[in-house]
């Protein structure tokens, strides 16, 4: 009798540790089969005309290289700003050094509505730089005409993307041991050689895997490219929403989305093997950080900081400032007010604050399954063999590497028919936003699983306590504090999802990414005050929840 119970608990818990891979394959692999389906046999014959049009298109030629333009560009600019700043974290010690630096990551953590919405309050036509110099010079039209422009598109990402530089090449740059440059300037080496010959060569590996995680973020880009930029500045992920929502042209969506997904996949290889050879604790800079020293030093130190607190944070105070000055009535909280109100009603088809219900409950539903289900998969990483470890650890990740423009196409192309007709269902969002924080939940909770002795298991086992007693007493107190971490930050990934939610969102329940980028899309003060409110709350949201990561993260739990 006891060996038929052990044989049940034993095939109960393999069928739990299936879980996550069985969730895997029927929203992450099965949608992507689709769309290889409709993009190489639409009729169920093998028809390539798809992929040919992308050869022999001008237009898809230049969609696709506008798109690596672009990704160049705004990597290069945000390594260009970012290491100087890397520079000054690694080498000298200041007052509010630690907090700066957890400050810098909040413009990773926000939504890209929120992010578009922020820049076009501080430089957009009406935006807090505009108004400003039109009242100083009595300007008749804003001297500022960056709307609509590949420029503001550069600023957002770099903007968006400068703490990846800086942690990533700062944390390295930390651990150099500086005996080499003092070697270099004692033979005469300075200025530009000291960069040119002994830091650059040196900071390499960590310069490269920076700039591939940029790279990808940036080519993926969508509601900055979308909001700030708009169609005339296609790249492939606007390029697949606008095929397959406004065109109707699936085969060749899917085509766009093959040779995404494709690229995708070669960056994230690479940007793996450079990642292994740059990681470092950018606490070890105390061992050799010190404090500036004259005023050339200081000068340096002090511009290089006044840079950064201008770049990151300017544009959230002027979101702010503008979600409560808009229009002609000076200081209001009108438009705070106005968001239980649908002033729009065919366009919105609910009032906003019924978006912050909707986003509030999905992001809750999203974070259950993605903690359920992360949970799993870590104990299952955790207690792999390291060959199974090694296979199974990139399949759960994969959808990182993925966007989710790709993933909402997926989504509507394949989760049409039975048994999995989910098309019209409200379920779709918090799948799709779970696909997306689940390898959040994994990262934070797997180094903890993997800390954890097998003694202290066997002990608790030897006195009686049931497999369950064991978990709840012995694993659970030492994996609490990544557990919570992976749940806000799934919250916060699920409050904020906006590639995925605007292919699947039904329209009588928007979230509040969706409403901000309709109500960004329409004429009037009260559509665009709305707009600004919806991001200000959004952004305190994210940045609470910011907060909470930081606090639990200053321990060390977390793979980031």
């Amino acid at each position: 009798m006891q060996t038929k119970f052990f044989t049940l608990t034993q095939l109960g818990i393999l069928a739990l540790r299936a879980l996550p891979l069985i969730f895997l394959a029927l929203f992450f692999f099965y949608p992507l089969v689709s769309i290889f389906t409709v993009s190489l046999a639409p009729d169920g014959v093998i028809n390539l005309s798809g992929f040919s049009r992308l050869v022999t298109s001008d237009y898809y030629r230049q969609t696709f290289g506008f798109t690596i333009f672009q990704a160049l560009l705004s990597t290069a600019l945000t390594l260009a700003f970012a290491l100087p700043a890397a520079f000054v974290f690694a080498r000298f010690q200041f007052p509010g050094k630690s907090l700066l630096l957890s400050l810098s990551t909040l413009p990773f953590v926000l939504p890209t509505v929120v992010v578009a919405a922020a820049f076009g309050a501080l430089i957009g036509e009406n935006g807090v730089v505009n108004q400003l110099l039109i009242g100083l010079f009595r300007l008749e039209d804003a001297p500022i005409q960056l709307e609509g422009t590949l420029g503001i598109i550069l600023i957002a990402h770099i903007f968006y993307n400068f703490s990846v530089a800086l942690r990533i090449i700062g944390g390295f740059w930390a651990t150099l041991d500086p005996r080499m440059e003092e070697a270099a300037r004692v033979l005469g080496a300075r200025g530009w050689q000291l960069w040119l010959y002994i830091r650059l060569p040196a900071l390499s590996p960590a310069i490269f895997a920076a700039a591939i995680l940029v790279f990808i973020f940036t080519f993926t880009s969508f509601g900055v490219v979308l909001i700030l930029g708009g169609i005339r500045f296609a790249t492939l992920e606007v390029e697949i929403y606008n095929q397959a929502r406004n065109i109707f042209n699936l085969q060749m969506a899917a085509a766009l989305s093959l040779v995404q997904i494709g690229f995708m996949f070669i960056l994230m290889l690479v940007y793996t093997r450079l990642q292994r050879g740059s990681s470092a604790d950018l606490r070890a800079a105390r061992q050799i950080a010190r404090p500036p020293r004259g005023a050339r030093e200081k000068t340096f130190v002090g511009a290089i900081l006044t840079f950064m607190l201008i770049l990151q944070f300017t544009p959230l105070v002027a979101l702010i400032w503008r979600s409560l000055t808009v229009g002609n009535e000076g200081f209001t909280t009108r438009f705070y007010g106005l968001l239980s109100t649908n002033v729009r009603g065919s366009v919105l088809f609910a009032p906003p604050l019924e978006a912050i219900g909707n986003s509030i409950a999905i992001a809750i539903t999203s974070t259950l399954l993605s903690v359920l289900l992360g949970l799993i998969t870590a104990y299952t990483l955790g207690r792999a063999e390291s060959r199974a470890a090694k296979w199974l650890d990139p399949v759960f990740m994969l959808p990182l590497a993925t966007s989710a423009v790709t993933l909402g196409f997926g989504f509507i192309i394949a989760l049409d028919e039975p048994p999995l007709n989910l098309r019209t269902s409200i379920l779709l969002i918090p799948i799709a936003h779970t696909l997306v924080a689940m390898p959040f939940v994994v990262r934070s909770v797997l180094p903890a699983v993997r800390s954890i002795s097998p003694n202290l298991r066997g002990a608790a086992q030897v006195m009686g306590a049931s497999p369950f007693q064991v978990w709840r007493l012995i694993d659970l107190p030492l994996i609490a504090r990544g557990l919570i971490v992976g749940a806000v930050f799934a919250f916060t990934v699920s409050m904020g999802e906006f590639g995925a939610s605007l292919f699947i969102a039904r329209p009588d329940t928007p979230t509040i990414p969706i409403v901000i980028f309709r109500l960004l899309g329409q004429p009037g003060a009260a559509n665009y005050g709305q707009a600004l409110a919806m991001s200000t709350i959004l952004m305190l949201v994210c940045g609470c929840a910011f907060i909470l990561i930081e606090r639990f993260r200053s321990l060390g739990m977390g793979e980031f």
